[in-house]
């Protein structure tokens, strides 16, 4: 691979990361998160579809494309539902770093192990680098609390596993079907999991009222930011995409700073900047 398409990766992935962060703002401040993240997804599958069926002639399906396939919407059906879980509990600045540096551990670590990619002493060195940042940003207190207090980080912490096992599982998958068709499955296999909580909730007008222009807009970012991850893993090592993928808390702080206006204080604003520190050593060193 040479170092111009590992480059467009790299642009990919950290355009992914601006659009997950900017979604993730406007699910926290929905009304019902699972009804929002219905709409969103009712609107994606929507508007990927004739897409998806003009790139359906370049896929390969066989049993296990197949089956891979359906991991892949399994996975990511339950991670929107313990998403909208855990911002349901928790603050975006609690829930958003701890999900999002759960992958940059276990995904370079299952691409290593798993699909025999290779990262060097330096490209550990950047995905440490990461973690610590992102670790200091979330401000986890390893003390003894009670369930109430400690349910939005544990939660928080099984979608980050969830976001690790569907990146190894959507590079594989990849072999099988287009980045396109693969998010169109996973856009509906989302809406068919959300749909039991979403017409049991008896919010969907009031949410539809209230924020109808967001869920437009929330159903072409969402797996629009994904799409763009996709097209970087057929392009380049996962082990070193979804680290970087992580720049997103970065985009989340900035947000806070300036549009929630939120204090976030030195600390924060320096562990943004070590997060950015690890996505260019990544990047060059990788």
């Amino acid at each position: 691979m040479g170092d111009e398409m590992f480059g467009i990766a790299v642009l990919l992935v950290l355009g992914s990361g601006f659009l997950h962060s900017v979604w993730n703002l406007y699910t926290k401040k929905s009304l019902d998160k699972n009804v929002f993240l219905w709409f969103c997804q009712l609107v994606a599958t929507i508007v990927f579809l004739p897409w998806a069926i003009m790139e359906w002639d370049r896929s390969l399906i066989n049993g296990t494309g197949f089956m891979i396939i359906l991991a892949s919407m399994l996975l990511h059906g339950m991670y929107v539902i313990l998403l909208a879980a855990a911002y349901s509990v928790g603050d975006l600045s609690q829930v958003y770093p701890i999900m999002r540096g759960t992958s940059p551990v276990l995904v370079p670590l299952l691409g290593v192990t798993l699909l025999s990619e290779k990262l060097t002493v330096m490209g550990w060195f950047g995905v440490i680098t990461i973690v610590l940042g992102i670790a200091l940003l979330s401000n986890i207190k390893f003390k003894r609390v009670e369930w109430s207090s400690s349910k939005a980080p544990l939660l928080a912490l099984v979608v980050g596993i969830c976001i690790a096992s569907y990146i190894v599982v959507d590079k594989i998958a990849l072999d099988y079907v287009s980045a396109v068709v693969l998010n169109e499955a996973t856009n509906l296999g989302n809406l068919l999991v959300l749909s039991w909580a979403t017409f049991n909730s008896g919010r969907i007008r009031n949410e539809l009222k209230a924020n109808w222009k967001i869920i437009l807009l929330g159903g072409i970012i969402a797996p629009g930011g994904y799409l763009l991850f996709l097209f970087a893993l057929s392009i380049a090592p996962v082990a070193q995409l979804a680290p970087m993928r992580e720049i997103g808390t970065v985009f989340g702080t900035v947000m806070g700073i300036f549009i929630l206006r939120e204090k976030q204080g030195t600390r924060r604003l320096f562990t943004s900047f070590l997060i950015t520190i690890g996505v260019i050593i990544i990047g060059i060193w990788g």
